[in-house]
């Protein structure tokens, strides 16, 4: 598979808030480009542009990610995959905000020499977009065949809809929904009041060797937002309410309380200690604030009468993949999606996947979301016709192949 791992230079760049920074942007292209084959792949909120591909080390440019070696969506991307890089040109690039290649806060200002901190623009979706379009002008990448991602990486598909929509043919936005819903706002709202809150943050100010991160915010942040990942039906396959015992307790980030000696110390709490850990050591928290706000603040409808006028100029094709099991992004607010899509006049396929897993099932399941994937992009939604557990719903039906049949 030929690979190419850089960054590009984009030079003065002007966000939605209105101020300007020289902006740098990590990507990595795969495959061969021909004029008509490129697909841009969205990565969710700490992902990489580092999809597919071997794991990396130290030497292979692991740190330029923050220590994010191993590529997220391998099992979709790549040779022979749904996303087959021997025939398309998949791009994927980090959004800016974020701490893997991209200008961010942790990143320099040219004009102090410091890291920007929380000087640094606040960020949006449109932000994310716009940066990816700049980018593939850069590339010499012409229009698109499609533009698939995941979770708030699914919004950055919707965006391109409704932004570029002569740039791209088809989009497939996964487990995402054209806004968050009050309670995922509320979810969100918490963990930033935990890094923030967090005596080490200082405001935002911790760069630096001599200044400790605030590890302890950033872990409770990301242990709030991996409990809205997983669903009840596989925590309760995978944790029950086992006891790890007292030797599997992360000193770091399981402190102690009066109590602790008396009740047990369950697996779910471990496992959650152990991610938490990783991640606190691998993410920027900053980042973390920037890229959060960028997912509460979007909503499709913005600027318009509804999602369906958002998305009135675009003329391709959608396929929505949504999870039974997933409350973080749920299949209602998939069906709505897919019904806006409808009532612009676009051509849309609504693909309801049986899961447990919750909203990590897009990245956990790979069997589930390839194939819908694979077909979607080699035949669009030709051939449709409504399959028996899908004839009640109010939008357009699906391509027959996308149920396995």
């Amino acid at each position: 598979m030929n690979r190419t791992r850089d960054t590009a230079h984009l030079g003065e760049f002007e966000f939605d808030c209105g101020q300007s920074v020289p902006l740098d942007v990590a990507y990595e292209t795969y495959g061969e480009y021909d004029g008509t084959n490129a697909v841009l792949v969205c990565h969710a909120l700490t992902g990489s542009a580092h999809v597919t591909g071997p794991k990396r080390d130290a030497s292979d440019g692991a740190a330029a990610t923050g220590g994010q070696a191993a590529a997220w969506w391998s099992d979709v991307v790549g040779p022979g995959k749904a996303v087959d890089t021997r025939d398309y040109f998949v791009v994927c690039a980090n959004v800016p905000g974020s701490c893997y290649g991209t200008t961010g806060p942790a990143s320099t200002d040219p004009e102090t020499g410091e890291p920007y901190g929380t000087d640094f623009p606040p960020v949006t979706v449109t932000d994310w977009t716009r940066a990816q379009a700049a980018l593939l002008d850069h590339l010499g990448v012409g229009p698109l065949a499609a533009v698939i991602g995941g979770s708030v990486g699914g919004m950055n598909v919707l965006e391109w809809a409704k932004r570029y929509p002569e740039r791209v043919d088809r989009v497939v936005p996964v487990a995402t929904a054209a806004r968050l819903d009050p309670q995922m706002l509320g979810i969100e709202a918490v963990a930033r009041r935990a890094i923030t809150t967090d005596p080490n943050w200082n405001g935002g100010d911790y760069y630096g060797d001599d200044r400790p991160d605030p590890e302890e915010g950033l872990a409770v942040a990301r242990q709030l937002g991996h409990l809205s990942y997983l669903s009840k039906e596989s925590m309760g396959r995978r944790f029950g309410r086992r006891s790890a015992g007292r030797d599997a307790v992360a000193d770091d980030f399981a402190p102690d309380d009066p109590a602790s000696d008396f009740f047990p110390y369950r697996e779910v709490e471990s496992y959650l200690d152990y991610q938490a850990e990783r991640f606190a050591g691998r993410f920027d928290a900053n980042s973390y604030l920037y890229l959060t706000r960028a997912m509460d603040d979007y909503d499709l409808a913005s600027g318009y009468d509804s999602d369906a006028d958002a998305l009135a100029g675009f003329s391709g094709e959608a396929l929505i993949l949504s999870f039974t099991g997933d409350w973080h992004f749920t299949v209602e607010q998939a069906d709505r999606l897919a019904a806006a899509f409808e009532a612009a006049g676009a051509d849309v396929a609504n693909h309801v996947v049986e899961s447990d897993h919750g909203h990590d099932a897009f990245l956990v399941e790979p069997e589930q979301v390839g194939p819908p994937v694979r077909d979607f992009l080699a035949a669009g939604v030709e051939g449709r016709a409504v399959s028996d557990a899908d004839e009640d719903r109010e939008f357009a039906p699906v391509h027959t192949s996308l149920f396995g049949d």
